[in-house]
């Protein structure tokens, strides 16, 4: 069975939709410059809300290691997802900090997916997140979506998560055409950037759920 995550919350009302509609991890942002981010105090008071069988997930860019202590105190996360990072360095968050690190790769070609076995040993996951232009100022939640057939016979390193560009309309094809365990999804549930819609959570939830 797929399960969900829903990334960028930031309000009681759409955090609770997405444990409501049965999400399995729950995603908050820690990079300032995105309009998902959230400060430690209010990742306190969100994490606060969530049930035990909901996994916490902390984004971050390239982080440091201060950046890292203080959300995984505010908001007792149970992953790291990290964007932007060298296999040295997610070995060395890894082995700081000890929790469950997932670790993005992103893609435009079949090449980029050979990314992932640099982090053999050091990530419990990879998600493959659509690449952005380098000129953008964030690495995902950009509503950008990559080549689904990139992934035909890829023989994944380490266990993997489908990200980038995904909504409730698509979600369902994109689980059957490459048979992802886990989907993630920001900007494919908002109304407008950072601002999650309660409604289009739910759909995509159920979508996923319908599979």
């Amino acid at each position: 069975m797929t399960t969900a995550k829903i990334c960028g919350l930031s309000t009681p009302a759409t955090l609770d939709a997405a444990i409501r509609h049965g999400a399995s991890h729950v995603g908050f942002v820690f990079f300032p410059a995105s309009p998902r981010h959230v400060t430690f105090d209010k990742a306190a008071e969100l994490a606060a809300r969530v049930p035990g069988h909901v996994a916490k997930v902390g984004v971050f860019v390239d982080p440091e290691d201060e950046m890292l202590e203080q959300a995984i105190a505010s908001a007792a996360l149970g992953v790291l997802q990290l964007h932007k990072v060298t296999p040295a360095r997610a070995a060395a968050i890894r082995a700081r900090f000890g929790i469950e690190l997932w670790v993005a790769v992103a893609v435009r070609t079949r090449g980029d997916l050979d990314g992932a076995h640099a982090f053999v040993g050091v990530a419990d996951r990879i998600l493959y997140d659509a690449k952005t232009p380098d000129s953008a100022a964030l690495p995902g939640g950009m509503g950008l979506r990559f080549d689904w057939d990139l992934l035909d016979e890829f023989r994944h390193p380490l266990r993997w998560a489908l990200s980038g560009g995904l909504d409730p309309t698509n979600v369902a094809e994109a689980i059957r055409r490459t048979g992802a365990e886990l989907v993630d999804v920001s900007s494919g549930v908002e109304s407008e950037p950072g601002t999650k819609d309660e409604a289009r959570i739910a759909a995509f939830l159920k979508a996923v759920a319908a599979l």
